[in-house]
């Protein structure tokens, strides 16, 4: 039985295992996406630097996240709650490794020495976490990789040596080369943007390949896949260290983006965060994490100022995210993609139905002409 269905997450099957492309890139022919293409290239000529920053290249990093969540889930049948954990480790690496404020925990390496080492323990760290949770099913997968997470959030927050306590590694130092600051909005933003337009074309590349496929062949039925001679744990552990190296790749760009990481950013909380981001904008699709993430965003910016002007608490913000959760949960499996898709069929449907009313009235109404002229010419015969 699949996995995800065990974790009461469906999952549907993918474009790549019903359409009759197997393989290649997304396609090209779809001017919605050249106009999202368009609108991010250009976001830096019309929005500030708040929206540019806190609003959009924060949801691509969450995204990001997510995204490494939506690969595991919906092409492998496994729902892991530590990549927001990954991420973490990444960043905290980055701190340990590089430049920063704590001179006593801090090494001092450049940042192109940094940061190929924060990725790959953070790919070790995560792969050895999916090897040890890839050994459970269902629920019990969901509360491994949750037990990980928490167990990370307190070990940081009580190490002083390495992790620096509850006060965090602040003042982490950003890439400075061919005389650009690369923190400063709009390089920042590109960079962001690029680190996630090659992790979504990865993640869309690989379900197409001959590893994604074997890999949604093991979340649907794992042990025909055994029979057929596929390592199903193999593929799995695989799947946890691909997932892994991207939300790495998000936990660097975190930490540059806010300078600093304590444990505050990897608690319980956050990884939840990172599951309803994933099951809002759609859990079967590539591009659902980056919508999920920007409607995330957009409703912890703004839902604090939205309750304060209605007279209530601010801080009550998180429940209209739960609220809009729900909505969105209750109405589709598929998050936003699926109400998105549905409304789409219906409107086709209304199309086809409309346009077989006009055939058949057409029909009958030459049916009828024919059959009045034929009878006028015999009569006058």
């Amino acid at each position: 039985m699949s996995l995800a269905h065990d974790a009461h997450v469906t999952v549907r099957p993918t474009a790549a295992v019903q359409g009759s492309k197997l393989r290649g890139w997304p396609e090209i022919d779809n001017p919605a996406a050249w106009t999202v293409a368009a609108i991010l290239l250009i976001m830096p000529l019309i929005a500030n630097g708040f929206f540019l920053i806190e609003i959009f290249a924060t949801a691509l990093i969450l995204g990001i996240m997510a995204l490494s969540l939506m690969f595991l889930a919906g092409y492998g049948g496994m729902v892991s709650l530590m990549q927001l954990t990954i991420a973490g480790f990444a960043a905290y690496m980055v701190a340990v490794f590089g430049v920063s404020g704590n001179a006593n925990i801090s090494l001092g390496w450049p940042w192109w020495l940094a940061v190929p080492m924060a990725l790959a323990l953070a790919t070790i760290f995560g792969t050895l976490g999916g090897a040890l949770a890839v050994r459970t099913e269902g629920i019990y997968t969901i509360m491994i990789t949750l037990a990980i997470g928490a167990a990370f959030y307190y070990f940081t927050n009580q190490n002083w040596a390495i992790f620096n306590g509850h006060t965090g590694i602040n003042t982490v130092a950003t890439p400075h080369f061919w005389g650009v600051n690369w923190r400063a909005d709009i390089p920042y933003y590109y960079i962001v943007l690029a680190v996630a337009a090659l992790c979504y074309f990865a993640v869309d590349y690989i379900s197409r390949a001959p590893f994604g496929l074997a890999l949604q062949g093991v979340r649907d039925n794992p042990r025909r896949m055994a029979a057929l001679g596929f390592h199903v744990n193999a593929h799995r552990v695989a799947a946890y260290a691909f997932a892994s190296f991207v939300a790495a790749l998000a936990g660097v760009l975190q930490v540059w983006n806010y300078g600093q990481i304590s444990p505050g950013s990897v608690s319980v909380a956050a990884c939840i965060d990172i599951l309803i981001i994933a099951v809002v904008g759609g859990i079967t699709r590539p591009i659902g994490p980056f919508i999920g993430a920007l409607i995330f965003v957009l409703l912890r910016t703004f839902a604090l100022d939205f309750l304060v002007k209605l007279g209530l608490d601010g801080n009550r913000f998180r429940l209209l995210i739960g609220l809009g959760f729900l909505a969105i949960v209750f109405w589709s499996s598929d998050g936003v993609i699926g109400l998105w898709q549905n409304w789409r069929q219906r409107q086709r449907s209304g199309a086809a139905s409309s346009s077989g009313r006009r055939g058949r009235g057409s029909g009958q109404g030459s049916g009828q002409g024919s059959g009045q002229g034929s009878g006028q010419g015999s009569s006058h015969g």
